[in-house]
């Protein structure tokens, strides 16, 4: 059992509700909460008894923060997904990856580090017109991606594997989580589908594979407080196809061409989507997962499916449908009375389209 664990990035939402989570266990002595900011009001609220402390993972100081505190569990969660929030590509790259880097020489350096667990992302398989319709954990990417956070998660995924080899005495857990979605949490893709009017590429549907947020802190949490060794993907069960997401919403979606597609990137920038160009990609061919290791081997199975977590997301959040449930019902009435079919025989057309 973990006695004192450091939590990186808990300005942000997963970290704080992890510290929040791990106070509450009181085999855990001391929790410390590290990032380059003071959390907000939101965040602190979170923390519950964990010590906050300013520090930057970039800088070597961070290995005195380790020993200082003689930390022996460390929840690397730090590793961001959106330019915007960290000042700009340049400063987003250098926190993930060299931040990254800087963490790992404090651990191999500890002698009281046991444990290690890493926030990662599907991500690093890619998506593409070529992609396997499931990736595993062993599946290589047919493209490995050449930009952005996708690309930080790869480098960092491969210092992680460099540090294990170095210090084998040390359980490295690798977590690579499908999409948040929840009543709370905000990442780019749910401020993508609370727009009302939702741009998708023309000919796309991607099938989306999502996470429910309170199911990552458990897998989080899980790790943090027993040794579960190796990589797994993190994702609920099933998928949903992007057209259904948008269908279950309320909301309109505007097909747009490949010539308009910066244009498109413009107008949801303006509303506060920070997407990057592997974003868009995954908007395009979309990425399902295997989790049957998370299942057998990790010894969790998410509570809420993909269906579940995203219908969550649409009951949890404060966005008016443009198209009400009864205006759909209506619309179908009146097709039907226009096809001269009677109600009851609606399901079996269908079944027979």
């Amino acid at each position: 059992m973990p006695r004192v664990v450091l939590v990186t990035g808990v300005r942000g939402y997963l970290g704080s509700r992890l510290c929040g989570q791990l106070s509450a266990d009181p085999s855990v002595d001391r929790i410390v909460g590290v990032d380059t900011a003071p959390p907000t009001k939101a965040d602190l609220a979170r923390l519950g008894r964990a010590e906050f402390v300013r520090a930057d993972i970039r800088n070597p100081l961070i290995a005195r923060v380790i020993a200082h505190a003689n930390v022996d569990t460390v929840v690397h969660a730090s590793v961001t997904a959106t330019p915007r929030g960290a000042g700009g590509r340049t400063p987003m790259k250098e926190f993930n990856v060299i931040g990254t880097m800087q963490l790992l020489a404090a651990c191999q350096k500890s002698e009281a580090v046991r444990r290690l667990v890493v926030k990662s992302t599907t991500a690093v398989y890619g998506s593409s017109p070529r992609d396997p319709a499931v990736f595993t954990e062993d599946t290589e990417a047919r493209g490995l991606p050449r930009a952005g956070y996708a690309k930080d998660a790869v480098e960092v995924e491969g210092y992680v594997r460099g540090f294990s080899r170095r210090r084998p005495d040390i359980c490295v857990t690798m977590l690579r989580f499908a999409n948040f979605i929840g009543p709370t949490i905000e990442t780019p893709l749910t401020r993508y589908l609370a727009l009302r009017i939702v741009p998708t590429g023309l000919g796309y549907d991607p099938r989306l594979q999502l996470l429910h947020e309170d199911d990552a802190i458990e897998v989080l949490r899980m790790a943090t407080m027993a040794d579960r060794p190796g990589v797994f993907n993190v994702a609920g069960d099933g998928a949903l196809l992007l057209s259904q997401a948008i269908r279950r919403e309320g909301h309109l979606s505007i097909p747009v061409p490949a010539f308009g597609v910066q244009f498109a990137s413009r107008f949801v920038r303006r509303r506060g989507v920070d997407f990057s160009p592997e974003q868009l990609q995954f908007l395009n061919f979309g990425r399902v997962v295997d989790v049957t290791k998370l299942h057998q081997d990790f010894a969790y199975r998410p509570q809420y499916t993909t269906a579940e977590a995203f219908e969550a997301f649409v009951s949890g959040r404060p966005v008016r449908p443009v198209i009400s449930a009864n205006a759909v019902r209506r619309g179908e009435e009146l097709l039907l009375q226009a096809l001269r079919l009677p109600a009851a025989a609606a399901p079996g057309v269908a079944s027979r389209g």
